[in-house]
Formats: C-alpha cells, structure tokens, sequence
C-alpha cells in the first residue's frame, strides 16, 4: 500500500470517528444535558448539527421526543419505520404481517442482509428525508447549512483527491458511520419487545423496550454512554457522565418491584440483534406458511 492510501485510511478512520462523536455530542444537546440554559443547548445543537454534520436539528427532535416518548410501539415511535418494508420486527408483528400473507422482502434472511442493507437504506434515507424534510418544513436557515456543509466538504477534499476519489471516499465513511450507528443504537431496542402501545406506566414502558450493555471505558467512549440506555430512557435530560452513579438505585428499584432489567456485554449485544431478527422471520414464516 502506497504513503498515499494508508495516509487516505488515516483520513477515513478520523473522518468516521469524529462525525460518530459528533452525533453523541449532539445527542446531549438535544436532550439539553450539556448545559444548564436551554439556549445554549439549542444554539450548539444547532452549530453541531447544522454546520459539522450537515443535518437539520429540528427534524432530530421531532423524530427523537417520538421514540422517547413510545420506545419501540409500532405506529408511534419513528425508528420501527422499518418494518415491514425492510425487516419484520418483534414478535407479534412478525406474527400479524405472516397471517396476512405480506412478503415485502425475504425476511427469512433478514439476519444475514442487516449488516449491508440497513445500514445502505440509513444512508440513502436519512440524505433525502433531510431536504424533502426542511423543503417541506420551510427550514430554510437549516438546509442552508446543509448545503453549504456538502459544499465545504467538497472544497476541502476534491481538490486533494479528484471527484471520482472523493465521491467513493465520501460515502464509504458515510455507510461506515451508518454501521457504527445503527449497531450501537439497535442494539438497545431491537432485542427488546416490539409491540403495538400498550399504555404501560412510565417506568415499565422503557425498560422493557430497552436494555443496557457493560460499562467500561471502551464501551462508554465506543456508545457515547449509551450503553446506559435504560437510564438515559428513565432520565432524558441527565448528562450522561452521572448515568453509572443512578444505574445501581435504578437495578434496586427494578429489583424491589420485580420488574427485569437487563444487562449484556458489548458483543452479546451485538450478537443479540441477529439472533431476534432470526427469530423474528421464524414466527413471520411460519404464520406465512400456516397461519
């Protein structure tokens, strides 16, 4: 490999990493966790979003109060917009879209075709629902800040690489930060149960759509902290350096109550998502075949 392309992997590996933590960052700042005044909160999500990302800010906030409020009720929280057209999800509606005799994609190898399609349609979705989002919304202070990101982009690296160079580069670190996303945000939900809203208390709603991985500096720095997924889901605004000083009183509540809490190790975690997709498409197929 020449000086020229370690020095391009270099470039990438920073590239990805830095817009990962970006969206951590900006994901505190969303949840005004960063600073005490409301304003600065949406005054940096905005520069963080808007300008280093090149994302529309109040389109994160609408699609993510939607989750916090009904984590993983079918209908009422946006990131199960995937079902039925890409994956089947949960259980039940697994069990439901079978006996309907619906086949939108071959879910019975859904497990196998997740580490490359969802990541590619995250990809490719999130780039168009941004614009027809602020064109539709009339955010216009935001979409120029989407495109004079993508413009900015271009400037810095086209002329160093050429265009053709510079297109493959750009949505190589754009499919490989949308893995590193999704695995770590999937993992906290798609294992868990996956149903229509069943009008559970508070408390019982999240943790039952949510679980938590391991701390460890790794996985704290690797999750943006949020391998505390459960207690981030019970406090929303608490910054999330003070996660692992509530995670023991939220175990005890959990434990006084009788209600699960669940922990699992990084991999575990991982591991767990093809594994529930798996069991998913078995209840779809075999509703299909003889619901």
């Amino acid at each position: 490999i020449s000086p020229y392309n370690v020095l391009k992997l270099i470039v990438l590996a920073w590239l990805i990493t830095f817009q990962v933590q970006y969206g951590f960052f900006q994901h505190d700042l969303g949840h005004f966790s960063v600073f005490q005044k409301p304003k600065w909160n949406r005054l940096f999500h905005f520069f963080v979003v808007g300008v280093l990302k090149g994302g529309p800010p109040s389109q994160w906030n609408f699609m993510h109060n939607q989750h916090h409020a009904k984590p993983n009720c079918f209908r009422k929280d946006p990131d199960l917009n995937m079902h039925p057209f890409l994956f089947t999800l949960g259980k039940p509606l697994s069990v439901e879209l079978g006996r309907k005799k619906k086949k939108y994609m071959p879910y019975q190898y859904q497990h196998s075709y997740f580490s490359i399609l969802a990541p590619l349609t995250f990809m490719l979705f999130v780039q168009g629902a941004i614009i027809r989002y602020t064109v539709h919304r009339k955010k216009w202070m935001e979409l120029a800040c989407i495109v004079i990101y993508n413009i900015r982009v271009c400037l810095m690296y086209v002329p160093l690489m050429g265009f053709k160079s510079f297109m493959a580069f750009y949505w190589l670190s754009r499919f490989l930060e949308s893995n590193w996303f999704l695995w770590v945000s999937q993992m906290n939900h798609i294992p868990m149960n996956i149903d229509y809203d069943k009008n559970l208390d508070w408390v019982s709603a999240q943790l039952v759509a949510t679980c938590n991985v391991d701390q460890s500096l790794f996985n704290d720095w690797y999750t943006g902290h949020l391998n505390f997924q459960i207690e981030h889901h019970l406090f929303p605004t608490m910054p999330r350096h003070n996660y692992w000083k509530v995670a023991p009183l939220v175990k005890s509540l959990c434990a006084k109550h009788g209600v699960q809490y669940h922990c699992k190790p990084l991999l575990t975690a991982f591991a767990d998502i093809l594994r529930s997709l798996k069991e998913s498409s078995e209840h779809w197929e075999d509703a299909y075949l003889h619901g």
